[in-house]
């Protein structure tokens, strides 16, 4: 069961402005990686569940998370269907990512009063997607969109909230050009958590580009 309301998880989008994404089968790794991303200041971490037996090290990264980081607020991404929603929610997601629009995870996250951020690539999949209750759209993948697109949705539809996923790197250049366009925070995965980083284990590095991306979002806000 969620630990976080969809408004609260909503407000801590806006407020960080990123959520970082990973996947990994390995729990131990697993931990040291989020414990990284939250001593950077992270507070939301999207578990790109990819793999076998994904929802086994996810339900234990939670109960990590709630026993060992405060205010850390688990989620799901790579989400395909209601039952797979439904699954992750028991385990303790607090908000639901996934790549393409379906009415069967907005019915049953919206059930729970779970968040739910649908990977959209129209304003007719957006404006369907809010119809059904979404807060912030993802927009994926985000390299093909680009920030103009979001700069073009946000002309007819100002009220849209846009998470672009894919194509968002740490840097300055690349954060300001999506900030400046109007998205509401970014997700960013491989960009952030290298799988350099991964591979040496360097997690004291994971920690530092956490707290320089969270500080260049903050700077480039409007």
């Amino acid at each position: 069961m969620a630990q976080f309301t969809r408004l609260e998880v909503a407000q801590a989008m806006k407020d960080t402005g990123m959520i970082p994404l990973f996947f990994n089968n390995d729990l131990e790794l697993s931990k040291k990686v989020l414990k990284a991303c939250y001593d950077g200041g992270a507070r939301l971490m999207e578990f790109t569940a990819r793999g076998d037996f994904a929802h086994e090290v996810f339900g234990e990264l939670t109960k990590y998370a709630i026993a060992e980081l405060p205010g850390m607020i688990m989620g799901v991404g790579s989400v395909t269907d209601g039952a797979a929603a439904s699954l992750y929610m028991a385990l303790g997601a607090n908000f639901i990512v996934t790549p393409v629009l379906r009415e069967d995870i907005a019915i049953a996250c919206n059930r729970k009063k779970v968040l739910w951020s649908p990977g959209c690539g129209t304003l007719t999949e957006i404006t369907r997607a809010e119809e059904l209750g979404c807060e912030i759209v993802k927009l994926f993948p985000g390299d093909i969109y680009g920030p103009q697109f979001v700069k073009g949705i946000k002309g007819p539809q100002p009220w849209t909230s846009v998470m672009p996923t894919g194509g968002v790197s740490p840097t300055e250049e690349n954060l300001k050009g999506w900030f400046d366009a109007g998205v509401t925070c970014v997700g960013m995965g491989s960009k952030l958590i290298s799988k350099e980083i991964i591979a040496n284990q360097d997690y004291a590095k994971l920690e530092e580009d956490v707290k320089k991306a969270l500080a260049i979002v903050k700077s480039v806000r409007k």
